[in-house]
């Protein structure tokens, strides 16, 4: 018998339960899935944008997996300054950490602590109800809005900004977000990348839809997009590059129609300052133009931008855990194949996938060869892991140990809570936003 514990409930790690329990070579493998959070899946919960359902239905592949007689469900539990790794392998052969990236990189520039300033996760965390979410007034009072960043995730930040309310109600969105955006003034978002139209990392998919919003208009600075030298000659991009830039040339020189809302996609600027006293009032921007190597250099030309929000997407960081080595330039934990390193040597049952082992890189679906990897590599040192002597119930350990756990039951709970919730407001499923609320939708199930 091989007893493994994977921390962390988000894909990476339901993939590693998944390949854990499904492989042949290992008989007799059970394995405890392990989630700060009383409710499993990770980003595709907290981080898929609430109108995109088609991506948020992936939860019921991973529920499928989490629902595999060998694995069990722990919530609630606190890994790092509460549970030791030390003591985590006292009652595991092995641990698979697979706590994502959750931390936003900086800008690293004056007055990016200015209210109104929020990274995008903050404000995705927001309107996902995620339980550690800052309050509400996201968007209360603004007009104009600045999202830093060009990929999926500021895509997705303005693009709620942009939607109705209305449209945002047959979704899960928690009411309190709800009622904040339906009162939302903010007529101007603006997405600003420092490169090119054909360095952009949006999907053509995503970029198409903000074009397609009702009520409001996706525009392009033609003389702006043209610094690009793919603009009039793409034949050098890949094919997705193509596509964007395609797209983007759809909206470029086009005149405001008189929508309510306007996205107005921004290139070739450089952030320089958030301005304002007590709040944020402008963005300072350099014009930045090809540097001929792939990167840009800045002109020493400036322009501000007016906003009352600014919304920061220029990606992620893996935190440290406590306990565990960190590489605090590439924002990972050491490893060798999956193996953590300890002072340059494999630690024996330590192991790391997703996005803490290889960095915020891939989509989703790349987390299912990471987890392969590093489940080839603990099925290769099974021999020597499972002749270590465990406590009988590591349930009972975690207890004593000061933690809570919500298992599966207890998630259900949460689950039938939410769809009742949704009821009484008169919606679908609303997702509940606050630490209390959740586990005691929990408790009373689990």
């Amino acid at each position: 018998m091989l007893r493994v514990a994977v921390v962390g409930s988000g894909p990476s790690g339901v993939y590693t339960a998944q390949a854990l329990v499904q492989q042949r070579a290992v008989p007799g493998v059970t394995v405890d899935v392990i989630d700060r959070l009383p409710c499993p899946y990770g980003l595709v919960r907290y981080g898929v944008a609430p109108d995109h359902e088609k991506i948020k239905s992936l939860q019921n592949n991973l529920r499928e997996a989490l629902e595999h007689p060998a694995v069990t469900f722990l919530g609630n539990v606190r890994v790092g300054e509460d549970l030791a790794p030390r003591r985590l392998l006292d009652l595991y052969h092995a641990v698979v950490y697979c706590v994502g990236a959750a931390a936003d990189r900086r800008l690293g520039i004056p007055g990016e602590d200015l209210p109104g300033s929020f990274s995008a996760t903050e404000f995705v965390s927001w309107y996902s109800a995620h339980p550690d979410a800052a309050p509400g007034g996201f968007v209360l009072g603004a007009r104009s809005a600045v999202v830093i960043g060009v990929g999926n995730v500021a895509v997705d930040v303005a693009r709620v900004l942009a939607r109705g309310a209305e449209e945002l109600r047959p979704t899960d969105v928690p009411d309190a977000a709800l009622a904040a955006l339906a009162e939302s003034r903010v007529a101007d978002i603006h997405m600003v990348g420092r490169r090119g139209p054909g360095q952009a990392k949006f999907t053509t998919k995503e970029l198409r839809e903000l074009g397609a919003l009702p009520g409001a208009e996706a525009l392009v600075q033609d003389d702006e997009a043209a610094l690009d030298p793919a603009w009039t000659d793409p034949s050098g991009l890949s094919p997705a590059a193509r596509r964007n830039v395609e797209v983007l040339r759809g909206w470029a020189g086009s005149a405001a129609r008189g929508h309510g809302r306007r996205i107005r996609l921004r290139f070739f600027l450089r952030p320089v300052a958030l301005l304002g006293e007590d709040a944020v009032r402008a963005v300072r921007f350099e014009r930045t133009v090809p540097d001929g190597r792939g990167g840009v250099v800045g002109t020493g030309r400036f322009e501000e931008i007016d906003s009352q929000l600014v919304l920061r997407s220029v990606g992620y960081r893996g935190v440290p855990i406590p306990g565990l080595p960190f590489d605090g330039e590439r924002g990972t934990v050491p490893h060798e194949q999956g193996r953590v390193l300890r002072d340059g040597a494999p630690s024996p049952g330590e192991y790391v996938a997703g996005w803490i082992k290889r960095g915020p890189t891939g989509v989703i679906g790349t987390n299912r060869s990471c987890a392969k990897e590093t489940v080839a590599s603990l099925l290769a040192d099974a021999g020597s892991l499972a002749a270590r002597p465990l406590p009988a119930d590591p349930v009972a350990a975690l207890r004593s140990a000061g933690q809570e756990p919500v298992r599966w039951p207890g998630w259900l709970g949460i689950e039938a809570a939410e769809a009742a919730l949704g009821q009484r407001l008169g919606r679908g499923r609303v997702k509940i936003p606050d630490w209390d609320g959740l586990l005691t939708a929990a408790r009373q199930e689990g």
